[in-house]
């Protein structure tokens, strides 16, 4: 069995709530935490090496040792919940079943911050876990970790949950900030950074559920501790919610000294290709990354087993690799069209711009209307060269990372599977016929 730090406890009965929590160690990181000076916790946090389980993968503690401290200033601690991206549910999983372990990590983090107030943005199709979170904070109100003079520090500390609109650029910290203030969730231009100016123009730390409540592990065990387990610079354990063509989908937390071919195929983990079909790609960090076909996802480029880590799923760059993102690891059986599957994650992202830029305002819509008249047999040859181009021009090119979350799987689509495109425009009528063109997916001609 692997090791586990942050669904060790998941199987116990009521561990949702306090009594349970604080019974099986709960609050003692808290507890630890609170006795130490402010700085020392953020080396703990540098030592630990722990990256930013969102998608960036930013050092952690590096990240909370930018915040400015200028005097008579609030600080701020913004929780990103706003867990938004297509084959993504293990922030989700850590708040509704352990809420208390985000809820313990934002109080350690926010007393080494200074931040005396912190928020929770959550995604709005989440709403009945708002109540386990206001529940869960409650809980620690009630017994001294929130509140006024927390176990007797003399710091204060207060958690506010607060309710997305269900707008996917929200997971981007700027738009999230904006969306908190009460504006429309527009990224930002930066500089200036949240670190320097972020919510109501105050210092402001942005971490993701599952980076807040590593925090935890990280003070009872200790960062040097915690940078033993794993590999290189992917530290400590990961969460990833595993989903598609397999036998056993579910978040399972993983310590990144594993292969992928074992986290597909081992019964610990995934068990396998569902119904005996053979394995055709996977998407292994959430939708934004690119796909990986079957030997490049399982081998490198240099012949060597792929890791489920950064380093080794990043290997090669794009040519031959993908990212470890946000952890959304999206397996393709032989079945599955690899064109029908961009256009789905193209019509997402073209719906989710926000249309402030205009290369993913105007490229994000083109390239949708492209593939889906190629998917429903009304493309050309020369659609396949365009794609290309127009997400060529999209990546790089726009305020926020949501035009290269919508140019990346359209590059790695034809970078990897270029014959199934070409087979969709070469067989317009088998392409209607077979799976590839009909069902509930059916939809009229657009013009590209």
């Amino acid at each position: 069995m692997g090791i586990k730090l942050l669904l060790a406890n998941d199987h116990i009965e009521g561990i949702r709530f306090y009594d349970a929590y604080r019974k099986n160690g709960g609050y003692s990181a808290a507890e630890k935490a609170l006795k130490l000076a402010a700085g020392d916790i953020v080396e703990e946090v540098k030592k630990s090496g722990l990256r930013g389980r969102g998608g960036a993968g930013f050092p952690t503690g590096l990240k909370w040792s930018f915040l400015a401290k200028p005097e008579g200033v609030p600080r701020y601690l913004v929780c990103n919940a706003d867990e938004s991206e297509p084959g993504t549910f293990k922030d989700r999983y850590l708040m509704e079943f352990i809420p208390h372990l985000l809820i313990e990590g934002m109080i350690i983090a926010s007393y080494a911050l200074g931040s005396n107030r912190a928020y929770i943005y959550i995604r709005g199709e989440y709403a009945w876990i708002v109540d386990i979170l206001e529940q869960a904070i409650a809980e620690a109100n009630q017994n001294g970790f929130l509140g006024k003079n927390i176990l007797g520090t003399g710091f204060d500390c207060q958690i506010y949950v607060q309710r997305g609109a269900g707008a996917y650029i929200c997971g981007e910290e700027t738009a999230l900030i904006e969306s908190l203030e009460g504006k429309r969730g527009n990224p930002r231009i930066k500089p200036p950074f949240p670190a320097v100016k972020g919510l109501w123009d105050s210092p402001t730390v942005v971490n993701n559920v599952e980076t807040l409540a590593a925090v935890v592990p990280i003070m009872n065990m200790g960062g040097t501790e915690y940078a033993r387990i794993g590999v290189g610079k992917s530290t400590g354990t990961k969460l990833i919610s595993a989903c598609g063509n397999i036998n056993k989908p579910g978040v399972y937390e993983i310590d990144m000294t594993i292969s992928v071919e074992e986290f597909i195929y081992s019964d610990e983990y995934c068990g396998g290709i569902a119904n005996g079909k053979q394995l055709k790609a996977c998407i292994p960090g959430g939708s934004s990354v690119p796909i990986l076909p079957a030997n490049l996802l399982l081998k490198t480029a240099k012949g060597e087993p792929r890791m489920m880590n950064y380093e080794s799923l990043s290997d090669g760059g794009f040519a031959t690799g993908s990212m470890m993102g946000s952890g959304g690891f999206e397996v393709l059986d032989e079945d599955q069209c690899i064109v029908r599957h961009t256009l789905s994650l193209a019509r997402f992202y073209h719906h989710e711009s926000c249309g402030q830029c205009s290369p993913c305002r105007e490229g994000t819509g083109w390239m949708k209307r492209i593939l889906h008249n190629i998917e429903y047999g009304k493309g050309k040859m020369s659609d396949i060269d365009l794609l290309w181009d127009i997400q060529r021009n999209i990546e790089g090119n726009t305020i926020c990372p949501l035009g290269d979350a919508a140019a990346w799987p359209v590059a790695a689509a034809i970078r990897h599977f270029r014959d199934e495109f070409e087979w969709h425009v070469l067989n317009p009528e088998d392409c209607l016929k077979s799976n590839y063109g009909i069902g509930r997916y059916a939809e009229p001609l657009e013009t590209a």
